[in-house]
Order: structure tokens, then C-alpha cells, then sequence
């Protein structure tokens, strides 16, 4: 009787170790699987969703930018605000970012073109179509005007007045900006 007793003791330790080092195996995966997740990973879950994201470009602090999450590239993400404007944010402007779902996208999920879809990209389609912008930079700077080039790492923009479009005499002067000095572009409808 002492025996069974003994096997069943030891049987239970056995269980228990065993247990427990499956539970430490788990939560090590965990930790391991998050660490190759990326921002737009998370983010990716919450496109169409409503967000509140912290970004550079106040004035005199960061900015709060309330809005639909409407699409996500490799670089930068689209916010489509109230009263049908769209501000185009680049990753490296974002602070912080609120509502993001618990789970998150398989990293590489989004493609090989996607992937390509960069920030350059996106700025070209604004080129293309000659929107009329506000540009934030991240000294909290606004400047009114058009895009006009993208090259590697600028913008060229024709400064102009809020509501008018780049014309010949109305456009007061060609800015050239790094693409890191932009905080976010919020499309002119």
C-alpha cells in the first residue's frame, strides 16, 4: 500500500514538472514570436477601424490626430479624419498610437508589392494627381502648396495660399524638404 502510495506521489511530482515546463516553453515562444513583430503588424488588424494616434508636428507639442485608419504601407499610414480629409502620416512621425486590437497581423503578411509601396510611392500618386496640401513638419511649421517632385529623400512643394492651386503668379516660392522633416501631409478636399 506505502508503494502505490509512493508511485502516485512521484507520478504527480512528475506531472507537475512537467507542467510547469511546458508553461515556461510557451511563454518563452511568446515572447519570442513578439519580438518579430513590427508596428505595422499591429496596426494592420485596425485598418477601417477608428484610432487616436500621438504624432510629431505641433506647435508647441506632439499632436493628436483622431481618425479612420484607412490604409497602412511599409513606411507611413492614411488617416481618414472628419469632414473628408486625409492625412498621410510617415511612421517615423508617430509617437504613439491607441485602439490597436489585441491581435496582431503575421509579420510579412503584407506582400512583396506591398512592402514596395513606400512612402515615395504614395507621394508621387499626390504629384500625380496635383493635390493641394497642408504639410506639417516636425518643428510644427505649416506650409500650404503643391507637391511637385519626390526624389530619393525630398519633396519639392510650390508654396501657395490655402484654396488656390499652383498657378503661374500665384505660387510664391519652390520649398525643398528631406522626407524626414515632414510630420504628416493632410490632402486639401
Amino acid at each position: 500500500m506505502r508503494w502505490e502510495d509512493l508511485f502516485a506521489d512521484l507520478e504527480l511530482q512528475w506531472e507537475a514538472n512537467e507542467a510547469a515546463d511546458l508553461a515556461a516553453e510557451l511563454a518563452d515562444r511568446s515572447r519570442r514570436e513578439a519580438s518579430y513583430l513590427r508596428l505595422i503588424d499591429r496596426m494592420r488588424p485596425v485598418v477601417g477601424r477608428p484610432t487616436r494616434c500621438r504624432v510629431l508636428g505641433g506647435q508647441r507639442a506632439p499632436e493628436t490626430l483622431h481618425g479612420t485608419l484607412a490604409a497602412l504601407g511599409s513606411d507611413w499610414f492614411l488617416l481618414a479624419e472628419s469632414g473628408a480629409a486625409e492625412t498621410l502620416v510617415p511612421m517615423r512621425s508617430l509617437l504613439a498610437v491607441d485602439s490597436l486590437a489585441a491581435v496582431s497581423a503575421q509579420p510579412g503578411h503584407e506582400g512583396p508589392l506591398a512592402a514596395k509601396l513606400d512612402l515615395r510611392y504614395v507621394l508621387r500618386g499626390l504629384v500625380r494627381d496635383r493635390s493641394a496640401c497642408t504639410l506639417r513638419l516636425v518643428d510644427g511649421t505649416a506650409l500650404h502648396g503643391t507637391p511637385l517632385r519626390v526624389g530619393a529623400d525630398f519633396l519639392e512643394v510650390a508654396e501657395h495660399a490655402l484654396g488656390e492651386f499652383a498657378r503661374r503668379g500665384q505660387v510664391r516660392s519652390g520649398w525643398t524638404l528631406p522626407l524626414d522633416a515632414i510630420a504628416y501631409i493632410r490632402r486639401v478636399v
